[in-house]
């Protein structure tokens, strides 16, 4: 058995390196964009577009990681994907065309992928070994911690006056620095009890299927929320200073949320709490447009970083995956987060929520043409809403999933 040493130690790797890789390299576009929206006269259209370049290059980057391929290499396809993060955020600043944010937007989600699933599987193969499960809700909390560490850089740089551009390069300053603490934590890579072997195809199951959908409404709800939230503060007027805070508050609520809502399932039970969850990140939500002054957008950011990360890591089922090969057959992906996947269920490498993300590009645009940044966020909501749906109807006691 490993030592609770090392698994701290991968488990601080793994949160740095979710920091870089989701908090920074994904979310950072949320405080920048309003900036980027003024000094460059981007459409709420154009904004979704490169929103959306960037979920693609996710989910792209999520099919690719998923196969056996990647054996063996699983450190090395991690750093380089956080290598091409830093590089990525830098160029963002460098430039200033469309065709040229797409590109890069698309590239840092396949970058975003990679580090993902690869460093999950690094950092859960060791956390399982020392007997320390625990430790994955804070590996997750990683996310919070960047988008808080993205909002307080927000909150210096909007002081001194500097333009969207530095918002980027300083971005891509502080992954450098994460680059080299992740690689000095995580001196090796997944303990591997075996072969990587090709698993079946995707069966035909009505309780996945059901599963696929609800996460595809998640996703499309929450991806919405969480990237035009600070353009809609900015919109109502609120400071940059205000903006950066909002954003501050999303982060700091989300880093220790993921252990907070496993003690919550853990008292009222899993489905129940994924159901809360989901209702009081639709209160967030629906605060931030609905409440003026400071109080809205504030219990928006707090209510929706305390929800949008631990929903998607509670998971759709009620074990984790035991053994621990550390490959990425143990994980599944949706919009932007990993987890453990229950050994019980089938093909546990395909994505939740991919065929619903493919079609943002469209949603976006025609969002544009139809009231601006308010209807995406009202939409969003909607989203969320039905999700909170699906996971009431096996709350009440419904047959939502059957393993």
């Amino acid at each position: 058995m490993r030592s609770a040493s090392t698994a701290l130690r991968f488990t601080f790797a793994g949160m740095i390196a979710m920091a870089v890789a989701m908090g920074i390299g994904r979310f950072v576009y949320t405080p920048i964009l309003p900036g980027m929206m003024e000094e460059l006269h981007l459409s709420p259209t154009n904004a979704g577009w490169i929103a959306s370049a960037n979920y693609l290059g996710y989910l792209v980057g999520a099919f690719v990681a998923a196969g056996g391929w990647a054996h063996g290499r699983e450190r090395l396809l991690m750093l380089g994907g956080l290598g091409a993060s830093t590089v990525l955020a830098a160029l963002m600043g460098l430039t200033d065309t469309m065709v040229a944010f797409l590109v890069i937007r698309f590239l840092a989600g396949l970058a975003s992928a990679f580090v993902m699933v690869f460093m999950a599987s690094i950092v859960f193969s060791h956390i399982n070994a020392a007997g320390r499960g625990d430790l994955q809700a804070w590996h997750f909390g990683g996310v919070g911690l960047g988008i808080a560490i993205s909002a307080a850089m927000m909150a210096v740089l909007v002081t001194e006056h500097a333009g969207w551009a530095a918002g980027w390069l300083w971005s891509a300053a502080i992954s450098a620095c994460g680059l080299v603490v992740v690689a000095l934590l995580a001196n090796e890579g997944p303990l591997a009890n075996g072969e990587a072997v090709r698993e079946p195809a995707l069966p035909k199951d009505r309780s996945l299927m059901k599963m696929i959908i609800a996460y595809g409404l998640f996703g499309f709800g929450y991806v919405v929320t969480a990237t035009f939230l600070v353009a809609i503060v900015r919109q109502g007027g609120g400071s940059r200073v205000f903006e950066a805070m909002v954003w501050l508050a999303a982060g700091l609520a989300g880093f220790p949320s993921t252990w907070l809502w496993q003690k919550i399932a853990g008292r009222i039970g899993l489905y129940a709490a994924y159901a809360l969850a989901c209702f009081i990140e639709v209160i967030g939500v629906t605060a931030s447009v609905a409440l003026g002054g400071y109080s809205g957008p504030l219990l928006g950011g707090l209510l929706l970083g305390g929800t949008f990360i631990a929903i998607t890591a509670l998971g759709p089922a009620g074990r984790p995956a035991a053994g621990a090969e550390g490959t990425p057959a143990h994980l599944c992906v949706d919009d932007g987060l990993v987890r453990p996947w229950p050994d019980h269920w089938p093909d546990r490498r395909r994505p939740f929520g991919a065929g619903v993300r493919e079609f943002l590009p469209r949603f976006h645009r025609c969002c544009g043409h139809a009231g601006g940044l308010r209807c995406r966020h009202m939409v969003g909501r909607a989203k969320i809403a039905m999700i909170c749906g699906l996971a009431l109807h096996r709350a009440s006691g419904r047959h939502f999933l059957s393993p």
